[in-house]
């Protein structure tokens, strides 16, 4: 309950900031569609009930590497985390795409399944900058406990965002995105049909 209030107040105390912008650096819009009391419900293991892109803002300064991958799966749904390294808490911009195409280069990923996931993780850092080591595991990463997702694909980093995509055996399920601390990660649920 503490951690929730804690949250709470910075949350409140970044959305007030957001709305500050100066001549110099461009305002930081809240996110679009996760609320604080939804986050915390993710969290805590509900199955996702909605599809559409999902979006959040990095804390100040955040220089985030990823330091892990895993996929597991819960009743309901199938979890992605990305384990994170470095300073700060993540943000997110999470959709559906029809086609993978990498940051940067525009070179096409080739991703199984029937729908892909792009996940752009915010407030990324080179591993160099961030003197973290940087995860270095297959590419893809799979789960044969987790059939329904086909991988995780690249995990590319380009202008302080990580961009990744799970590939789904299902047709764009919903999904949630939810960030959490000590070790920072990100967390992508997706419904399970």
């Amino acid at each position: 309950m503490r951690n929730a209030l804690v949250f709470v107040l910075i949350a409140a105390a970044a959305v007030s900031v957001s709305g500050c912008g100066t001549d110099d650096a461009p305002a930081v819009a809240p996110p679009a569609t996760t609320s604080t009391t939804s986050t915390f419900a993710e969290a805590t293991g509900e199955a996702p009930t909605d599809p559409s892109p999902k979006s959040g803002a990095a804390s100040a300064g955040a220089a985030l590497t990823v330091t892990d991958i895993r996929i597991g799966r819960q009743p309901g749904f199938d979890r992605v985390v990305y384990e994170l390294g470095g300073t700060g808490s993540p943000g997110w911009q999470v959709a559906y795409t029809d086609k993978a195409v990498q940051d940067g280069s525009g070179k096409s990923v080739d991703v199984a399944g029937r729908a892909i996931l792009e996940v752009r993780i915010l407030g990324s850092a080179y591993p160099f900058d961030s003197i973290v080591p940087p995860f270095d595991g297959p590419d893809p990463v799979t789960d044969p406990g987790t059939p329904a997702i086909t991988g995780v694909y690249k995990k590319l980093v380009y202008e302080g965002v990580t961009q990744s995509f799970i590939g789904i055996d299902a047709d764009q399920p919903p999904f949630s995105v939810t960030a959490l601390a000590d070790p920072p990660r990100l967390v992508v649920d997706i419904a399970t049909q």
